[in-house]
């Protein structure tokens, strides 16, 4: 049924681009009758998810799952609102959450979307250990038709996230294949992905929700010079642009900016060169960046704001942490930058000294010098690195950069710093970056760093029932009333540099509606408010 579905669709769709190619259609695609608005949008705003659209596994879990509906939304000021829910309320022991769901919902293959579904999604997903962290949960439980109980292992403030990023898929339809030909409640439907090439989607006419204004919508997979010259050529009507690109001026669009919590920062690592190995068998460990002193440094002599303007060209801001804007960012942790003297006086008491006059410090015949890894694929990265390199430099502290491909990252990441980026929504990526227990796993908690207050503070955050008591942990882990923290002016685990704009070429006649707040760049955050898109001209 659903694959027959999907080739009708498929075959509908080349009907009318092939017409729309006769008629001499630009890059909005079909058009109405008249000269009214287009109804296609061409979109090149990243890459594809080579794992497919299966929320179980991941997909979905940095925006809007496109295809899935959700129980939950992120409104764009970060709060929460409703989606598949009508309501929810959470037990006194933060054990239960108990989901009311809304009756008019169907799948796109017509099945009504139940309290069976819901229930099934968050187990198929807490069993499979996907992307999508569901550890948490217990058994989903299914009380009648349109209540479902979410019962947890433990107490976890950060759980209301997954109901905002986990897209409900149905059971009857959930197969080996969903991943490539989905089935969702949401407001699009796919239609043909070409992997590596493009993806085109259709308006889901029976979608309950404010069905948005384009019919079918086509994301092409190009690189960022593809991109731009696609817009150029009047072919796509968003294109994304990293920062150093966003200068150019191109005819009939406008650069649109969009606040993120997307960052980029320095992991060091925390520890000494001990012999040490890492769950995968990588060495763990630095001499040189495991001395507090030398970490201070760097943040210290760090020129933050010239960063921003001289790499990022304006399109952000100076970072003080990972979370910055977020409700559970602490302001009290930023520090001072740009600033020689204080970075010098720092490492000059840890006894780091320029003996022989070469302009590298040296501690007890050690030089203060340390690799910096980033991927050389990205020029972004790239700019960084080289203007810090620089920036330390006048502090006697050498860097050495190195762009190098991921595979090569992994295995050096526990004994080399590393320019990472970040940026999420959801708190739960503060503890995985910073909590001991968190060490060594995947690409969290790189530099193996750890602090029994910050770990004390990161469990209580994760464990309170009550929103507020939650968030004053997070902020008491970046910095607390006894001067611990991992942020720069305590432990300085990483050195935070910025906070990115995601900047994109828009079409002048396209209204985004109301900006939302982006996480990091995976997934088409982009389209989390696709409903509220018009056409203007």
């Amino acid at each position: 049924m659903r694959r027959t579905t999907t080739r009708a669709r498929l075959a509908t769709l080349l009907t009318v681009v092939s017409a729309c190619a006769l008629a001499g259609c630009g890059a909005g695609g079909t058009t109405s009758a008249g000269n009214g608005p287009p109804s296609e949008l061409r979109l090149a705003i990243g890459g594809e998810s080579e794992e497919g659209f299966d929320p179980t596994l991941g997909w979905g879990r940095y925006g809007a799952p496109l295809f899935q509906s959700t129980l939950l939304t992120r409104e764009p000021d970060l709060g929460v609102g409703l989606d598949l829910a009508t309501a929810y309320e959470v037990s006194d022991d933060g054990l239960t959450w108990t989901v009311d769901l809304r009756r008019d919902a169907s799948f796109t293959d017509g099945e009504p979307v139940t309290a069976r579904d819901v229930a099934y999604t968050f187990n198929t997903a807490a069993e499979q250990g996907g992307l999508t962290d569901v550890t948490a949960l217990d058994r989903a439980v299914v009380v009648d038709d349109d209540t479902v109980e979410l019962r947890l292992t433990e107490p976890r403030s950060t759980f209301v996230n997954r109901l905002i990023s986990l897209g409900i898929v149905p059971e009857h339809a959930h197969d080996s294949g969903y991943a490539q030909d989905p089935v969702g409640s949401g407001p699009f439907a796919l239609v043909d992905w070409q992997q590596g090439q493009q993806l085109v989607v259709e308006r889901n006419e029976d979608y309950y929700g404010e069905k948005p204004a384009f019919e079918r919508l086509v994301f092409v997979f190009t690189d960022e010079d593809a991109s731009l010259a696609a817009a150029r050529a009047g072919q796509v009507d968003v294109a994304a642009a990293p920062s150093t690109l966003a200068t150019q001026e191109i005819a009939g669009m406008r650069v649109q900016a969009v606040t993120s919590l997307d960052n980029r920062g320095i992991a060091f690592p925390t520890v000494p060169e001990e012999g040490r190995r890492s769950p995968a068998g990588h060495p763990v460990g630095n001499d040189v960046t495991a001395d507090l002193a030398v970490r201070r440094a760097v943040n210290l002599a760090v020129d933050r704001d010239a960063l921003v303007e001289g790499v990022l060209e304006g399109f952000g801001s100076p970072a003080t942490g990972p979370v910055d804007g977020a409700p559970w960012h602490e302001p009290g942790s930023s520090i001072d930058d740009d600033d020689v003297d204080a970075a010098t006086a720092e490492l000059e008491r840890a006894g780091w000294t320029d003996s022989d006059g070469d302009g590298v410090r040296e501690k007890d015949g050690t030089a203060a010098s340390f690799s910096l890894l980033y991927p050389a694929d990205d020029s972004l990265r790239q700019g960084l690195a080289l203007n810090v390199v620089d920036m330390v430099a006048r502090a006697g502290i050498e860097i050495r950069p190195e762009g190098l491909g991921w595979d090569e990252i992994y295995q050096r990441m526990h004994t080399d710093a590393v320019l990472f980026g970040w940026g999420s929504h959801d708190p739960t990526e503060m503890y995985n970056l910073y909590h001991s227990s968190m060490a060594g796993t995947e690409s969290f908690n790189p530099g193996y760093y750890a602090n029994p207050a910050v770990d004390r503070h990161l469990d209580a955050a994760m464990a309170a029932t009550d929103p507020d008591e939650a968030d004053r942990h997070w902020r008491a882990a970046q910095l607390d009333d006894d001067g611990a923290g991992f942020t720069a002016g305590a432990d300085a685990a990483w050195a935070w540099l910025v906070n990115l704009e995601h900047t994109y070429f828009v079409d002048d006649c396209l209204d985004l509606g109301p900006e939302r707040i982006e996480p990091h760049g995976h997934g088409w955050p982009l389209t989390a408010g696709i409903s509220r898109w018009r056409w203007e001209c």
